[in-house]
């Protein structure tokens, strides 16, 4: 069986329409396999960089490297630089493409990251989170920074998932400890009642699954399989994850959108557990048929979840099929059935 054995219809024909540069360039990279000095891919690429929605974003800096307000770039949602600096990530974009990336995220480092390796929406340790450490070590990652300060950042964030060398939250003569926010191992939050949150643990795993199997630590690996069987504790695409203060998972699980800041969706599930080697896994195969089944005839998924007006770019209407999520439920098939 083929991926496209899996589809309706012939989406991939619409997602690399020129008419939309961004997604026919991603299109083309990951589901048609064009290698990178392939020329009809490097054109796809610069239309991408100077037509599409990147080049929004990229205007919209300021010059010394940040967008909306200076600081660390948590606020304002979403179009400070923490928000612009995932959705570059998204849309594909790579610092070599333009100097202007690079300055952006070396300017959100110098800003948001602390000596102890925790990446902070106040620039202080007690402002981190599993889902924004986690949304930014993937986005740098998918962007390719090279900095040191990366690495250091998936140590502490490999560390907080297993406990391994970290103190308990009053412990203030550690600097490596717990927070109120970020309270505990396994991805527990203070903002899901102490609980472990899976919203925060798929940034993580996300993240895990984009840095580069070679420099992976035996801390991280360890991180990594944990993390693995946290998400398979339960099967996820009924996401029966701790709720914190709710009786029940959030509907929000269902609606797959774009871009995905820290609100996540079943489909983010797939995508980190598919990245990570287990997209042939039988504890995922429930979660892939969700999937698959809320394309329509014609192999489209509709955008249900999203931020217009909230950002720099819309990307669609709601509830209409769209090209970023049906570019997100694809790329999930073509690796799931490519591991079986």
């Amino acid at each position: 069986m083929t991926w496209n054995d899996r589809l309706k219809g012939d989406a991939l024909s619409w997602l690399l329409e020129e008419n939309d540069p961004g997604v026919r360039y991603l299109a083309l990279r990951d589901l048609c396999d064009f290698q990178h000095d392939d020329p009809n891919l490097e054109t796809a690429r610069r239309q991408a960089l100077q037509e599409g929605p990147i080049a929004d974003i990229l205007n919209a800096m300021n010059p010394e490297g940040w967008w909306a307000e200076p600081g660390p770039g948590y606020y304002p949602k979403y179009r400070s630089a923490i928000w612009s600096i995932i959705l570059l990530a998204q849309l594909g974009a790579r610092v070599d493409w333009d100097e202007r990336i690079g300055r952006g995220c070396r300017y959100l480092l110098d800003k948001a990251f602390t000596a102890v390796g925790a990446i902070s929406a106040s620039g202080a340790p007690s402002g981190t989170a599993d889902c924004m450490q986690g949304n930014i070590c993937w986005a740098l990652t998918k962007l390719g920074v090279n900095d040191p300060r990366l690495d250091q950042a998936f140590d502490w964030m490999a560390r907080t998932v297993t406990g391994e060398g970290m103190a308990a939250q009053g412990d203030k003569n550690s600097p490596a400890r717990y927070y109120a926010g970020k309270c505990g191992p396994n991805f527990a939050c203070g903002s899901n009642n102490r609980l472990p949150c899976a919203w925060g643990g798929v940034k993580v795993m996300m993240a895990f699954g984009s840095y580069p199997k070679e420099r992976r630590t035996p801390q991280i690996e360890r991180a990594i399989q944990q993390g693995v069987e946290f998400f398979f504790s339960v099967d996820p695409a009924d996401a029966a994850y701790p709720n914190g203060y709710s009786a029940k998972p959030t509907s929000d699980w269902w609606k797959f959108g774009f871009p995905v800041f820290y609100v996540s969706d079943i489909l983010q599930i797939a995508e980190a557990m598919v990245n990570l080697g287990h997209g042939a896994d039988p504890r995922l195969a429930r979660t892939l048929d969700l999937i698959a089944s809320k394309q329509d005839d014609q192999g489209r998924w509709a955008l249900e979840y999203d931020y217009s007006g909230k950002t720099w770019v819309d990307f669609g209407a709601k509830k209409l099929p769209n090209k970023w999520v049906t570019l997100r439920a694809l790329r999930v098939i073509k690796k799931s059935v490519e591991l079986s």
